[in-house]
């Protein structure tokens, strides 16, 4: 309850009773029940609906009174074992004191403006079930912390009646039954950095049910489902974007006087075998890697309107004090080792992001002399610009080369120990891997942290080789590929992960530099269409125009959302300071007290390579909470969170649909279910046909040694595989191999409209030699499939009956030495082995080699 009648103040009333839907239902019932007009009555009494919302963003004031933030329209985004993830769509922003006892100011308007050109909609996720500020391993890690269950009595405050149990109706059992109905659950504090809303919430933190507070992040969230062999998986990509020293491109540029940098982004790579969605019994992985600025005093002057302003230091740091406290964080958060690879420049012309190089290095080598030496800090120097202005090198060859070795060093996160194949058919390379091995699994010790000047172009694309890297281990971790390599241009990697990390570089670049990415992939590749220049260029111009006429807006707007800057009559207004520097810099005038040579956290070094906010210390067991709770409520229950039973909605707009999805969105008409997405686009050899002034495509595959023609009658009857398969065309079901054609009006130039690359099924009625025109029942032609057309396709030929189910086709030539292949194939399948030659030979060579090696 909100206390309308308080013009400044925010009074809160909450009784922490925690109302089940049926509890809802009933209360609106009898409030609906109470506000119906009465015979005789005159308009209406009592409390109306003002509005529906699906959480709380936060409360905010300016110069009036409070104003309620809440969420009205929602989208659901992505699905971790079975705790879904949801973008904001709308909000309602609400003032709350009532208009009677409203005390005006005539420039309260104006901050509500400013407030609200932070676009909620754009880019802000929840979760209801899920932290989102914290990575999976952490979140996974959290439930084997071991606590005292003892404590959760004290915050069992759920409210519920004792005379009151909604399962006692429905037979279920009840809160006075056995203890084994009841779970322990684990709350832990949010990660306040990548939290947006967590000063908005302050003011009721301590005051309202823990329910009530929504933690929101804003960056990036994706999910994309991918069927390999059959098996789904779901891969995620979620982007946390850092609250501290946040803004806009030129305006934020380098570090705050604790440690933050601009334009700090963690991103999240999720890996989950969906055959099983549940967090605690499914089989799950992630990869964690970085983006940041360079933690140094930098920034750039924008008032002379160059697309490139100079570059300058604002303040010396001669014992790297701000990156001291910058790597502090890291190393407590993901561990060590901390690898930097540094995209900026090395040879210019004119000092540009030289000087930053020159800067960065030194402050590394002066944090590492004070570190363990296995525990170091690890830089990496790569002019990726000036690398791709060379024809003869490959930029993504050399990102991939350290993709891997940071992979190695880092490793990743897996939720289950390695599977028995993983010992019968081992990889010297996933021996190699880095990571800390447990009884549970894998975690991920370190993190790689990307940086050009902007992060944005250059960083997107590092980060896409390093993720295509990880999904590989990934895979094979959850035994899903046989080898911890993935080929470039297939559909898992091409199309569909391209794709996912390139929505995601336009996320982020948009947020922060203000269009959408200027350089992309396939730029770096060097294979992208002539009319990407003119995009890049459109692009760029964006870019400039937004850096230079909007960012300020922009900037005003994030400082007045995360309340950086707090209104006041005391104070000058936001739109008259000349800068907001001591907004960020709070300790601008203060000595550091921090030790230059001891300059992390005390008690870190000990937990080293494991993350320090996931040791089991007192100061973790700390922050979390049990919670004790029946395991039949309907909170923590799955089904009601994934299937939403008590809602109205269309199957064609469920999340599972409309997810992409590689087998329908991605992977083209030739592939089939059987290598899925993981064939590589190059193995398919696409030739066209054009007749009567239309292109028509047979698609046909390559096969490791010469195909064989298609077989005679005797060969086919022979064949099991081919008598099921036309049993399956007999009951009418559709084959994963086989695709119907459909067949034009008779005629001597007939066209195949839809011939697809799949089994050839034809069973002449008589020999190849006798006749050559054969005479074929509709249903068997109607599922016409052709594995490989030999120098000439199947030509439709008029019928010579006019029964409309009776066609008949020309069989295809084959010549003397195709025919001698295949008979060389059938003696051998009876056993007829002959003696190898020298082109047998060399042939099982290279296929051990591209197998194998």
């Amino acid at each position: 309850k909100i206390d309308r009648t308080e013009p400044r103040d925010l009074v809160i009333i909450d009784d922490k009773h925690v109302y089940s839907q049926q509890e809802v239902r009933e209360l609106l019932g009898r409030l609906d029940l109470g506000n119906r007009t009465k015979i005789g009555q005159k308009g209406s009494s009592g409390l109306s609906r003002a509005v529906s919302a699906y959480g709380i963003v936060g409360f905010v004031r300016f110069l009036e009174g409070y104003y309620i933030v809440l969420i009205t329209k929602r989208r659901r985004m992505a699905d971790i074992g079975g705790h879904s993830i949801y973008k904001i769509e709308d909000t309602n922003m609400i003032y709350i004191p009532n208009d009677s006892v409203r005390v005006t100011h005539p420039d309260e308007a104006r901050y509500v403006r400013i407030f609200q050109n932070v676009d909620l909609s754009s880019n802000f996720y929840f979760s209801y079930s899920y932290d989102l500020s914290h990575s999976l391993q952490y979140n996974m890690t959290l439930l084997q912390m071991p606590c005292d269950a003892g404590e959760s009595e004290e915050l069992n405050t759920s409210g519920r009646q004792d005379s009151f149990d909604i399962f006692e109706e429905e037979g279920l059992p009840t809160q006075g039954m056995l203890s084994y109905h009841f779970v322990h659950g684990l709350i832990n504090e949010p990660y306040a950095k990548y939290v947006w809303n967590v000063r908005l919430l302050e003011k009721v933190k301590d005051i309202v049910h823990p329910d009530w507070l929504l933690y929101i992040i804003h960056g990036f969230c994706g999910q994309s489902k991918l069927l390999i062999y059959g098996r789904p998986v779901h891969v995620t990509l979620i982007a946390r974007r850092s609250s501290r020293f946040a803004g806009t491109r030129f305006l934020k540029r380098g570090a705050n006087c604790e440690g933050d940098v601009a334009n700090e982004v963690e991103t999240e790579q999720i890996i989950h075998d969906a055959s099983v969605m549940s967090l605690t019994a499914g089989s799950f992985s992630s990869c964690v890697q970085v983006r940041g600025s360079v933690p140094l005093y930098w920034s750039q002057d924008i008032s002379t309107m160059m697309p490139k302003p100079p570059i300058r230091l604002d303040q010396a740091d001669p014992y790297a004090h701000v990156a001291a406290l910058h790597f502090d964080q890291m190393l407590q958060r993901f561990g060590s080792p901390i690898i930097i690879l540094n995209l900026v420049k090395k040879r210019e012309k004119r000092k540009h992001e030289k000087i930053l190089s020159e800067e960065f290095y030194p402050a590394i080598t002066n944090l590492n002399q004070f570190l363990p030496p296995e525990h170091g800090i690890e830089y990496i120097a790569w002019d990726m610009a000036r690398y791709t202005k060379s024809k003869l090198c490959n930029v993504l060859d050399r990102l991939s080369m350290i993709a891997e070795n940071v992979v190695k060093r880092t490793g990743f996160f897996v939720n289950r120990p390695d599977f028995y194949c993983h010992m019968l058919r081992p990889d010297e390379r996933w021996g190699d891997l880095g990571g800390k091995v447990t009884p549970n699994g894998r975690i991920q010790t370190g993190v790689l942290r990307t940086n050009c000047v902007d992060c944005l172009d250059r960083t997107n694309t590092a980060q896409f080789m390093v993720g295509k890297c990880a999904l590989a281990y990934q895979l094979y971790a959850l035994g899903m590929i046989d080898k911890p390599k993935l080929q470039f241009d297939t559909d898992c990697v091409s199309r569909l992960f391209e794709e996912l990390y390139e929505d995601h570089g336009d996320t982020l670049s948009l947020q922060y530099g203000g269009s959408q990415l200027v350089h992309r992939v396939k730029t770096y590749r060097k294979i992208a269409p002539w009319t990407q220049h003119s995009k890049d260029i459109m692009q760029t111009l964006s870019r400039y125009y937004s850096n230079a006429f909007s960012d300020a807006d922009r900037q005003d707007a994030i400082n007045l959302f995360l309340q950086v800057f707090q209104p006041s009559e005391s104070k000058p207004h936001l739109w008259e300071l000349p800068t907001d520097f001591y907004l960020h810099h709070s300790d601008t005038m203060v000595l550091p007290h921090q030790h230059y040579t001891h300059w992390w956290t005390d008690g870190m070094l000990t937990f080293l390579p494991s993350p320090y906010d996931e040791a089991q210390c007192e100061k973790n067991r700390r922050k979390v909470a049990v919670k004790r709770m029946n395991r039949f409520d309907e909170s923590i229950d799955i089904y009601t969170e994934f299937f939403k039973p008590y809602e109205l909605t269309s199957f064609d707009d469920t999340f599972s649909i409309a997810m992409t999805n590689s087998s329908r969105s991605h992977t083209s008409h030739q592939h089939t279910l059987c290598h899925a997405v993981l064939t590589s686009v190059k193995d398919e050899n696409i030739v066209q046909i054009n007749k009567s002034s239309k292109e028509e495509t047979v698609l046909q595959r390559k096969t490791a040694a010469s195909a064989p023609p298609p077989p005679s009658e005797e060969q086919i009857s022979s064949s099991s595989e081919d008598d099921s398969e036309e049993e399956r065309e007999e009951d009418g079901t559709a084959s994963q191999r086989s695709t119907p054609i459909r067949l034009t009006e008779p005629s001597d130039s007939s066209r195949m409209h839809e011939v697809f690359p799949i089994k050839h099924a034809l069973t002449p009625a008589h020999d190849c030699s006798c006749s050559k025109h054969k005479l074929f029942n509709r249903e068997h032609f109607m599922r016409l499939c052709v594995r490989r057309c030999p120098r000439s396709t199947i030509r439709l030929i008029p019928p010579l009956l006019r029964s409309p189910d009776i066609y008949e086709v020309s069989a295809p030539e084959v010549d003397v030495q195709s025919r001698a292949v295949f008979e060389c194939h059938v003696q051998t399948g009876r056993g007829w082995v002959r003696t190898l030659c020298h082109e047998d030979v060399l042939m099982y060579r290279e296929y051990i080699k591209n197998r194998y090696m």
